[in-house]
């Protein structure tokens, strides 16, 4: 039985580091390289001509780079799998392949222990980083929810202030929200004020109009 092989495109401008990276490929029984491109618009238009499952691709090239030659696969509707292949380390060019559309991120350094791994990874419409790089996302990706949370001034709205917000969008009255909450009516209006000074309003009308802007009428507690 005919094993069936993964074909592959290799994308890098120097035609040596692709002629080393063709010969350890095709010396592997599961993978053919099919095609290869010195730029981006070369691989677009490899795209068209060769039947493929699998692009390699650099960052750096001249004429269209890595990142905007995925970014336009992508926008073209092509599903091809992509491993970037890079000499570049910096978190930013991981996090960006990432999100454009490439299923994994090898660095060139560590092609004798990676690279097959993630071609057969990727071949399945797995993902594939290394453990040190999916650290490197997973802090980046903290950091980001972090950042955005602490913009976001609901956050900064205890428990209790939010059932009070929530209550006043949906028209109940400061004794109602208390009997509903089994607070005072005082309670309840120390928790409109506070809220208040939080968001940076000075109408409880503007404390509505937020809460409905932002969706949280179908906010459960």
């Amino acid at each position: 039985m005919t094993m069936s092989k993964i074909r592959i495109i290799l994308a890098d401008d120097h035609s040596v580091l692709r002629t080393g990276l063709k010969l350890l490929l095709n010396n592997e029984p599961d993978m053919v390289v099919v095609g290869e491109a010195s730029d981006g618009e070369q691989v677009l238009k490899l795209l068209d001509r060769v039947i493929a499952e699998l692009l390699i691709i650099d960052l750096s090239m001249p004429n269209m780079s890595g990142l905007e030659c995925i970014k336009e696969i992508r926008s073209r509707g092509n599903t091809i799998k992509i491993l970037v292949l890079t000499m570049h380390e910096n978190e930013d060019y991981l996090t960006e392949s990432m999100q454009s559309g490439a299923l994994g991120y090898v660095e060139k350094n560590a092609v004798d222990t990676e690279l097959f791994e993630a071609v057969r990874t990727i071949a399945k419409g797995q993902r594939y980083l290394s453990p040190k790089k999916a650290q490197v996302l997973l802090n980046s990706l903290l950091t980001t929810v972090r950042t955005s949370s602490l913009n976001d001034p609901y956050t900064r709205l205890s428990f209790r202030e939010r059932e009070v917000l929530k209550y006043m969008a949906r028209g109940h009255s400061m004794s109602q929200i208390a009997q509903l909450l089994c607070i005072s009516v005082k309670t309840v209006d120390t928790h409109k004020t506070r809220m208040m000074e939080k968001l940076g309003y000075t109408e409880k009308s503007e404390l509505v109009k937020y809460a409905l802007q932002n969706g949280l009428l179908s906010v459960d507690f």
